[in-house]
């Protein structure tokens, strides 16, 4: 999260995440507490490799609420200063922590900014989810907390004109049958006949006579053709009071097609457990982003949020890009992920999405694809790492002169690979990570061109660096220029290469590591 600071600071517009419910079990938490017998915390798995102090937040621990909003407090800081202006943020929570969840978000959101509160159901149905007061569970909220509540507004959900078409060419345009009839609701009686036959119809409806009456005389009751039926009145999508529908949030979507969807797309394994639901996700995504919007989930899991993305691009052609979370956290030995050769959570999302978006161009959802989608469902994968640079211990007062020949080479062994370099200097340069990246061979040297016209950036991290050199790669004007410190061919080329460049391309920032 913190190095997504620089690069999309104040860019996301949406973000969704499920974390952790803190139900006693699915939760481990590190702490900075000094404790004594590092080596048997360390042998017994309450310490990790780094001597960080793991513990299994369970109900019976006295911090057990303090511990899970200490582990959520600073993730929430730092997603807020992702956000847009008119960003948005969604958090999946059940009845453990929502209580609590509220009155953190409204410190670090502000409760002005509270927007509303979602509730789906949750489960298949009622087994494994009766209370010990023989009460059914089968809800979860999602919290919704706008960046500045001025600034946000839900922008609806297309309405789908396949609903409508016009088979009798009415002059009115499109419409779809509303039928008129409402059982059960205990409604008065109204009355209408059909004047092709004179048959006399008598129905529940919520429409008052008046209504049912003018509608009959304006060509909008459609009667049925046999002895079975209720009359039905047409619909014009040109009439519609709201353009889009209206957003709605209670009984959203369950988990049971969700899951079985999910189960398929891995050839019916029980691949990961508890997914939530696509099309929530998606219905989300769509009441609150436009096309190009980017929308970020710090708690990926597997990749829900990256597949509701997708599949809505390809519903309605839009690009929306999203940015996905996860720790690699390891998959248990006994579970169907890890015999199917997934070890960690974070290999199931990479998999599902690309088996998503597989699916979305190849399989038989993509007849209802939109004509204008670019059938682009590629992502960049990036694990996050130490510094490329050599580490630098003394201060200027320790240093000798016998040191300095030690710094000639700025960079750690083994991490000299370009494509490393270059995403550490994207981060440096708070430098977007999903622009497009092309090697080209320029004078017998792997240059990195990242961006289009106008580059972005141009990076050459060979040695034996010529002006010659120096100046091909200034004709580019680019935005910006990297080259590695030792990979000068001499003094003067590295002193040559910032005067070329303010000839030839003044506005480029040239750097060196």
């Amino acid at each position: 999260m913190k190095l997504l600071q620089e690069t999309y600071l104040g860019r996301v517009k949406m973000i969704y995440i499920d974390p952790p419910y803190n139900t006693g079990k699915d939760f481990i938490y590190k702490d900075n507490f000094a404790e004594a017998a590092a080596d048997y915390l360390l042998r017994s798995g309450q310490r990790d490799g780094n001597g960080n102090h793991l513990t299994a937040n369970t109900d019976g621990n006295g911090r057990f609420h303090s511990d899970w909003l200490s582990f959520i407090y600073p993730r929430l800081k730092l997603a807020r200063n992702l956000l847009r202006d008119d960003g948005v943020i969604f958090i999946s929570i059940d009845d453990n922590e929502v209580h609590n969840l509220c009155a953190l978000m409204n410190e670090v959101f502000g409760e002005a900014n509270f927007i509303v509160t979602f509730l789906w159901n949750s489960t298949k149905g009622a087994q494994g989810m009766v209370t010990k007061h023989m009460i059914v569970n089968n809800h979860e909220y999602v919290l919704v907390y706008a960046r500045f509540r001025d600034n946000f507004h839900f922008t609806g959900i297309e309405r789908d004109e396949r609903d409508f078409s016009n088979p009798d060419n009415d002059p009115r345009g499109k419409w779809k049958r509303q039928y008129l009839q409402r059982f059960g609701q205990n409604l008065p009686v109204r009355s209408i006949s059909d004047p092709a036959t004179g048959k006399l119809y008598n129905f529940e409806t919520p429409y008052t006579q008046e209504k049912l009456a003018a509608w009959v005389q304006d060509g909008r009751i459609l009667f049925p053709q046999g002895d079975e039926g209720y009359p039905a009145r047409k619909e014009f999508l040109s009439e519609y009071k709201h353009k889009k529908q209206l957003v709605t949030t209670l009984g959203l979507y369950s988990t049971k097609s969700n899951t079985e969807k999910l189960y398929s797309l891995f050839e019916d394994r029980k691949i990961f457990t508890n997914p939530k639901p696509n099309d929530l996700l998606k219905y989300f995504v769509q009441t609150v982003t436009d096309k190009n919007d980017i929308i970020l989930d710090f708690f990926a899991g597997s990749c829900t949020t990256a597949h509701a993305v997708m599949q809505l691009n390809a519903e309605d052609g839009g690009k929306r890009r999203f940015i996905m979370v996860q720790l690699p956290e390891p998959c248990e030995e006994k579970s169907e992920a890890y015999k199917a050769g997934y070890q960690t959570i974070a290999a199931i999302g990479r998999e599902r999405i690309r088996r998503a978006g597989r699916q979305l161009v190849h399989g038989d959802c993509h007849q209802d694809c939109h004509e204008n989608w670019n059938k682009d469902f590629g992502f960049r994968a990036l694990a996050v790492d130490s510094s490329n640079m050599a580490d630098v211990y003394y201060t200027p007062a320790a240093l000798k002169q016998s040191d300095l020949l030690a710094a000639v080479d700025t960079i750690k062994p083994g991490r000299d690979d370009p494509e490393d370099l270059l995403f550490q200097v994207l981060l440096d340069w708070g430098i977007e990570l999903t622009l497009p990246i092309r090697a080209r061979s320029v004078q017998g040297k792997r240059v990195l061109f990242v961006g289009e016209a106008p580059l972005v950036l141009i990076a050459c991290f060979d040695g034996g660096i010529t002006d010659a050199l120096v100046k091909e790669l200034a004709a580019y004007q680019p935005q910006r220029v990297v080259f590695c410190d030792k990979g000068f061919a001499c003094d003067s080329v590295k002193i040559n290469a910032a005067q070329i460049f303010h000839q030839l391309s003044p506005a480029t920032d040239v750097k060196s590591i």
